[in-house]
């Protein structure tokens, strides 16, 4: 029979979202409970070797791996419960079914917040099943840490942040980035990550994508193709590279799964990266007493998950009945930081998806 536990709080992933979730909520007196599946915290924070940007409050010029163990350490002495290699398999009202190692156990909370984040988006072409061809994720996951190199010459796909950062980062662990290819005809993220490359030597191709890889076996070129402004291939412009790693950074995908599970009502945003929970500027689903943060609710910077998880703490906390008009002015804080993060020319498109999912959310009130 399955062990049942109780808290005030129980919050699902231990990345930058989910411990500053946690950490708000037990510092505003809640019983809390941090579940993640991994066997360390800190999500993305862990293969975060640059220093942020921003303002103090958001720990700009410090490293994300030395956030996630700050984060965890202030999680630790506040007395948040945090329980590793446990996978959240179901979520039945306010009950998550709970597997830690082969023990299956129930987790009963007065309110429950999801961090769960996000997944990588693959490419489509042929040749994208040979070794070699990988996810920046997995590619970071390499380097930062494990400390080993995916490959010696790389093909980069995709020029957001994420795909101008593990490139340059790539560039530091000792690989030669032969070649950075963007569809957009523009470059997706800051012009300083972009910079750094360039300065490197490292050329950025916008408007070209991968035509085809090849290799027996494993991965040893690959064909990049210009493509028009419908994304439609230009013949006679293909270049061939050699290569043996071709690092995928061509977006993430929220991971949903528990939220549909639980019967969360959903809206799809291009520029948050798919199908995500209506929620409320507090982050509250439309499930009465389940919040959202991170990029479960729409991908966007760390800096945007740690205030959205301090967010979604409190709005848990003033749930369940704990809290006091302290708390309140708290979060008014905290929703004018997230507006601020995404006042940028970058943040405008994510402020308005934003704004547009909960209007969505009210919307769905007045109808209940």
């Amino acid at each position: 029979m399955a062990r049942a536990e109780v808290t005030d709080v129980a919050v699902v992933g231990g990345g930058p979202a989910g411990l500053a979730a946690a950490l708000a909520a037990r510092q505003a007196g809640c019983g809390v409970v941090l579940v993640d599946e991994n066997r360390t915290l800190g999500g993305q924070l862990r293969k975060q070797i640059h220093k942020f940007f921003g303002s103090r409050v958001h720990r700009a010029g410090i490293r994300g791996i030395r956030i996630a163990k700050e984060l965890e350490d202030a999680c630790l002495e506040a007395g948040v419960k945090i329980w590793t290699e446990t996978v959240a398999y179901g979520i039945f009202g306010s009950t998550l079914g709970l597997m830690r190692g082969r023990n299956s156990l129930t987790l009963t909370a007065k309110a429950i917040i999801l961090a769960t984040g996000a997944s990588e988006n693959a490419l489509a072409f042929p040749g994208c099943t040979l070794p070699g061809v990988m996810g920046a994720g997995a590619a970071q996951t390499f380097i930062n840490l494990h400390r080993v190199l995916p490959g010696r010459r790389i093909l980069t796909v995709g020029a957001g942040n994420v795909g101008l950062i593990v490139s340059y980062q790539l560039l530091q662990a000792g690989a030669e980035v032969v070649a950075l290819v963007e569809a957009a005809p523009r470059i997706g993220g800051y012009a300083v990550h972009a910079a750094k490359l360039e300065r490197s030597g490292v050329p950025i191709w916008t408007s070209h994508s991968v035509l085809e890889a090849r290799g027996d076996g494993e991965l040893s070129e690959v064909t990049v193709v210009a493509v028009d402004n419908h994304f439609q291939n230009i013949p006679g412009t293909e270049r061939t590279l050699e290569v043996d790693t071709i690092c995928l950074a061509v977006g993430l995908t929220p991971l949903t799964e528990l939220a549909w599970q639980a019967g969360c009502q959903f809206a799809y945003s291009g520029p948050l990266g798919g199908h995500v929970p209506l929620h409320s500027a507090d982050m509250e689903t439309t499930v009465p007493g389940l919040f959202v943060a991170g990029d479960i609710s729409g991908v966007e910077e760390a800096s945007t998950a740690l205030e959205e998880g301090s967010l979604a703490g409190m709005s848990a906390a003033l749930f369940v009945g704990v809290g006091d008009r302290k708390l309140e002015a708290k979060r008014v804080e905290s929703r004018e930081r997230l507006a601020q993060l995404r006042s940028g020319p970058f943040g405008t498109v994510l402020q308005q998806a934003q704004d547009s999912i909960v209007r969505e959310w009210a919307r769905c009130g007045r109808e209940r």
